[in-house]
C-alpha cells in the first residue's frame, strides 16, 4: 500500500519574539519545499493562511502556513 499525501502544514508561531527560533520549523519546512518547487505562497482567507501548490513524485500537494 502507498501512502498519499494531499496536503503539508507548516506550523509557526508569529511574531519577532519566535522569528528565528525552532517554533517556526514547521513553516520553514514548506518555505524550502515551495522554493525547490519554483513556486511561491498566495494569502487563502478561507484556510486562514497561506497555500502553495507543489509536485512532489508526481503528484499535486498543497502546502499551508496557517496564519491562526
Amino acid at each position: 500500500m502507498q501512502l498519499r499525501i494531499d496536503l503539508i502544514v507548516g506550523l509557526g508561531n508569529p511574531g519577532a519574539d519566535y522569528d528565528q527560533t525552532r517554533h517556526n520549523a514547521g513553516a520553514w519546512f514548506v518555505d524550502a519545499l515551495a522554493q525547490h518547487n519554483g513556486t511561491g505562497f498566495k494569502s487563502e482567507s478561507r484556510f486562514n493562511g497561506e497555500l502553495a501548490k507543489v509536485t512532489l513524485r508526481g503528484q499535486a500537494v498543497f502546502l499551508l502556513k496557517p496564519s491562526t
